[in-house]
């Protein structure tokens, strides 16, 4: 009767084990695992926490063993009673035993209490629990970038719970479609874009609202994204309003707008649906940043565009009756045209380029007119043929002065004479004054330094190489901080926006802490080593191989070109394969 009861009890603990490790999904020596630690804590609780018992459930029987464990020590390093066995004792039970061998005393079963079973209970559900998370976790990690659907659960104050099937992700109040409302049990996709491992289990992050659950939608609905003949390579949202993505086609043969807008608008219309009626512009693509541009401000036409790569910002003209569009409702059409291109997008009418253009015009005009001691006429002449300083006028070739009608070699003459005398009479005056405002010596002899950038340094208290040498390039080029409204402003820095760029200020500070001797020269040289480094395009194959044929000489034995080619792990017959030789190619006469 015992017999058949034990029996029972111990294919009841395994088939409990099993049904747990189906139900959550996690391996069944894990729910074991967690049954022998919490055997382990309630025959702690009974015989003593001070002894190291240690429990075992064989997989395929069933059956329970506890053994008390204790370590065999020298006599004189014995300590703990509970945990450790003198060696002269321990050698009166085997005399084979040794220091640092281990000691099993088998224990005698035991029931279970209220409060034990209670404790054991807590102890399987914990690590039940963990395991769970750790296998959520895992699954989960390597499928951000997807998109994946589930059932509602609950919402909770604008966030979605999702039942993935086994596990639950979260849709946040600003990771969802704006005034799209779920039920519960509704069905819903999301992409995901997170996971993070927390400690009351992993956290699914899910987003409706992201770039790229557009792009995997398109990628779904359109096949030929699918198979990458058409790529998305840019997409930009007003999530629940508009968007606009940008596509290229690596086939010539294939229209890549039409072909994600598809017959009748099917293509496109069936990712509308899931965004709620959300309204895409599907723009092409061009590698000509300002195409591209001019594409993405669709609908509104554009007159100009004039770009400053330095700080990936663009100036567009529009007409006046176009601006409207540009704009779009609430800046909508140009924000998300920013966002798509990657460039800060300055919108400017044509009456407002004009009027500048004039008032441009005019301080050149005047500034001729007082450099060159020269009348209005000549001066207008002279701005509206492009010259924008006096150092242009007077270090230009005398050929192009020639070129405008009305000038001859004399007049060229004369007129590049008085330039550079008033050059010379400005960079007197900025020489003095730098003086009064007392930059030193040194600094005028740095590369790069003029009398009017020392008098700027000078009015910003730049005084010695010390002074220059603790600059940053901002300080001399300006820089971008929010304003108030939280919209980038400009702050000038010693220099006006677009006198000196960026790396050269960097250089020019660089030279300045040399002579001031905080580095050694060798750091310049190191500087450019690495920006060439950065700058240098990767080499194809072949260029690699015909680089390293060159480097052999002209005439290479054919031992030292299969070396080079083998080190290159480079095959010239796959490359005649694939493009074939030009010379057998050429049509033979």
């Amino acid at each position: 009767m015992n017999t058949i009861g034990v029996s029972a009890n111990r294919l009841e603990i395994l088939q409990i084990a099993k049904a747990v490790a189906e139900e959550k999904a996690i391996d069944q020596s894990i729910v074991i695992e967690a049954m022998q630690e919490a055997i382990e804590k309630a025959a702690k609780a009974k015989y003593g926490q001070e002894h190291d018992i240690r429990a075992k459930i064989d997989s395929v029987t069933g059956e329970q063993t506890l053994w008390r464990i204790q370590t065999v020590v020298a006599d004189e390093e014995f300590e703990d009673e509970s945990k450790e066995l003198r060696l002269s004792e321990a050698k009166k039970i085997d005399e084979n035993l040794v220091a640092g061998d281990e000691l099993k005393e088998e224990l005698p079963p035991f029931d279970f209490g209220r409060v034990a079973a209670q404790t054991a209970k807590q102890v399987i559900m914990q690590k039940v629990r963990d395991a769970e998370r750790e296998r959520q976790y895992n699954e989960y990690k390597d499928r951000v970038g997807e998109v994946i659907s589930g059932v509602v659960k609950r919402v909770e104050y604008g966030h979605v719970i999702v039942d993935l099937g086994r596990a639950e992700g979260i849709i946040r109040r600003n990771d969802g479609i704006p005034r799209e409302n779920f039920q519960t049990n509704d069905r819903v996709r999301a992409y995901l874009y997170k996971v993070s491992r927390e400690t009351k289990g992993p956290q699914i992050f899910l987003s409706r609202s992201a770039p790229d659950f557009m792009v995997k939608l398109f990628a779904q609905e359109v096949p030929e994204v699918y198979e990458g003949v058409i790529e998305i390579k840019a997409c930009s949202r007003d999530a629940g309003s508009r968007a606009k993505i940008g596509v290229i086609s690596n086939d010539s043969s294939i229209d890549p707008v039409g072909a994600c807008v598809g017959m009748r608008g099917a293509r496109v219309q069936a990712v509308v649906g899931e965004l709620s009626g959300e309204k895409i512009d599907i723009i092409p693509w061009n590698y000509d940043d300002a195409t591209f541009i001019v594409n993405a401000l669709q609908p509104a036409e554009v007159s100009k565009v004039v770009l400053d790569e330095e700080e990936r910002r663009v100036e567009v003209v529009v007409a006046d009756d176009q601006f409207p569009l540009a704009i779009g409702r609430r800046g909508q059409n140009v924000r998300l045209a920013s966002q798509l291109t990657g460039w800060q997008i300055d919108l400017v009418t044509e009456s407002a380029d004009s009027e500048r253009y004039q008032r441009e015009f005019q301080e050149r005009t005047d500034l001729f007119m007082k450099a060159l001691d020269a009348d209005e006429t000549l001066a207008q002449l002279l701005a509206s043929e492009g010259f924008e300083t006096v150092e242009e006028i007077a270090y230009v070739a005398p050929e192009d002065f020639i070129t405008i009608e009305g000038f001859d070699a004399d007049v060229a003459e004369e007129l590049q004479e008085r330039a550079r005398e008033f050059l010379e009479r400005l960079a007197a005056e900025n020489d003095a004054k730098r003086k009064e405002l007392g930059v030193e010596d040194p600094v005028m002899e740095l590369e790069g330094m003029t009398p009017s950038f020392a008098v700027r340094l000078g009015e910003e208290g730049v005084q010695t190489l010390d002074d220059v040498a603790g600059l940053v390039p901002d300080d001399i080029t300006g820089w971008r901080e929010p304003g108030p409204d939280g919209k980038p402003v400009w702050v000038e820095g010693v220099l006006k926006k677009g006198e000196m760029r960026k790396d050269d200020a960097q250089m020019f500070i660089m030279r300045a802490r040399v002579a001031a001797g905080w580095i050694e020269p060798d750091a310049i040289e190191q500087m450019l080593a690495e920006k060439a480094e950065e700058e240098a395009p990767e080499l194809t194959e072949e260029e690699r191989a015909l680089l390293a044929l060159g480097e052999l000489g002209n005439n290479p034995s054919p031992d030292a070109v299969d070396e080079a080619l083998e080190e290159l792990e480079f095959d010239l017959d796959a490359l005649a394969a694939e493009g074939g030789d030009d010379e057998e190619a050429a049509p033979q006469e």
